[in-house]
């Protein structure tokens, strides 16, 4: 058997160890040094004098020492203390009356509290489950159809994949050698694009089928303007503050991703304390789940450099390249193949294991397609959404029904999750056409 196709059983079973379920860092590191010590084996030589163990630590060494990577755990630390601090039922209610005019101001709300709330903490589950246990049963309540108010809450929870500060972007630049201020431009408007596209969605089946999503009763949306005002001042206006902070200060050029979300992570800090929530149990488990969480992404990175240094010296690389290429296929082709292969690995895998085993395969043969690399993580993040979103691994469904009364069924969950992916569908296809949506801003801002 030749190099390249032992490079492809290595690709075989690492996507057949990681469906059964076996930890993704630990495998990709695993395969790496099973088949690594295969690909540098000499004869007469001593068992750790093999090169993939030298090849291991310096991997470790230059990811543990990337300065992109910084901002991750302080970003994590950000969203969980904004978590924790016990905003989101006072966002909310807060949302929902100031929202009362429109149709679907219930389900409007809820999008436009888990926008917020996402792009605050971007951790889906975090999202799912806090809007599940308070917005899906006020929306049952208030006679809203089943399906379209789960579907809001799984569609509405998937924005921080997208909008900045997306951890998924850090993550994707680091892998593309592309500025995370960049990609955090590009992301700005499709990301904001994408949640008004869900916001016409249900707006319009409130107005062609009312029953789906009535109107809230007069006792519950009749509070005062000035109430409503100071309900938003207390509420929406300080966390929509410290995000815009912590944006504005990466996307202007006056911080370093790093540098503004440890300040978002001390303005978290004293958001919460200023809400009375910023408890020494609470700030335990903010610390310890931002480490859990990013050991889990540094190791993910240590294995699969591993992996794809490897997979590379045994010409798997080469050898998907030269197939692609035969195929000859067109910018507009090779684009609809990366995004469905994606799309369909979005079922079995986590964003995380895409990033970063699979879009380096794709990376390298942008410049011959003449797409640009901002765009195409831009289209990547978009599609990303759909991994949560379409059945049957829609994650968001499930962190959801583990919230959700006994009543609402998961296929209920899976049928009210599909037309958000239809909408997700076309936002990439109307990001494609005009990729100005995305690339305008940061051209504007830091030229071309």
């Amino acid at each position: 058997m030749t190099d390249p196709a032992i490079a492809l059983v290595m690709l075989g079973i690492l996507v057949f160890v990681i469906c059964i379920g076996f930890p993704v860092a630990f495998t990709l590191m695993a395969l790496g040094v099973g088949f690594g010590y295969y690909a540098y084996f000499q004869p007469h030589q001593a068992f750790f004098d093999n090169r993939v163990f030298y090849l291991l630590t310096q991997n470790t060494f230059t990811v543990l020492n990337n300065d992109a990577l910084v901002s991750i755990p302080l970003f994590l630390l950000m969203g969980y203390l904004v978590e924790r601090a016990n905003i989101l039922d006072d966002l909310f209610r807060s949302l929902q009356v100031a929202l009362k005019h429109i149709p679907g101001s219930l389900a409007v709300a809820t999008l436009a509290t888990c926008a917020l709330f996402a792009t605050a903490t971007g951790i889906v589950g975090a999202v799912v489950t806090l809007m599940g246990l308070l917005a899906l049963p006020q929306m049952l309540k208030a006679g809203y159809d089943s399906r379209l108010a789960t579907g809001v809450i799984c569609a509405g929870g998937c924005l921080g994949i997208l909008i900045p500060p997306s951890i998924m972007l850090i993550v994707y630049g680091a892998m593309a050698g592309l500025s995370v201020v960049k990609l955090y431009a590009a992301a700005f408007i499709p990301g904001f694009f994408l949640a008004a596209m869900y916001i016409v969605y249900v707006v319009g089946v409130a107005v062609l089928k009312p029953h789906r999503a009535p109107p809230l009763p007069k006792d519950e949306s009749d509070v005062p303007f000035v109430q409503v005002v100071l309900m938003l001042l207390k509420s929406f206006v300080p966390l929509a503050l410290l995000i815009m902070s912590v944006l504005g200060a990466i996307m202007f050029g006056l911080a370093t991703p790093t540098e503004a979300a440890a300040v978002g992570a001390l303005g978290a800090a004293v958001l919460a304390a200023a809400y009375r929530a910023l408890t020494w149990q609470g700030l335990r488990e903010s610390v310890f789940l931002t480490a859990r969480t990013s050991a889990m992404v540094c190791w993910l990175f240590v294995g699969s450099a591993t992996f794809a240094s490897i997979f590379a010296y045994l010409g798997g690389n080469q050898i998907i390249q030269e197939a692609v290429l035969t195929l000859k296929l067109n910018p507009i082709t090779f684009m609809l193949l990366a995004q469905v292969i994606i799309f369909l690995l979005g079922w079995p895998l986590e964003w995380t294991e895409i990033i970063i085993i699979f879009v380096p395969i794709f990376l390298p043969m942008l410049q011959h397609f003449g797409i640009d690399p901002v765009l195409f993580g831009v289209l990547i993040a978009l599609n990303l959404q759909t991994a949560f979103l379409s059945p049957p691994m829609a994650m968001s469904a499930y962190y959801l029904k583990g919230v959700s009364p006994p009543s609402v069924l998961l296929t209920q969950i899976f049928s009210g999750c599909m037309p958000f992916v239809y909408v997700v569908l076309l936002s990439m296809v109307a990001v494609y056409i005009w990729p100005e949506i995305a690339l305008w801003l940061p051209g504007v801002i830091y030229g071309r």
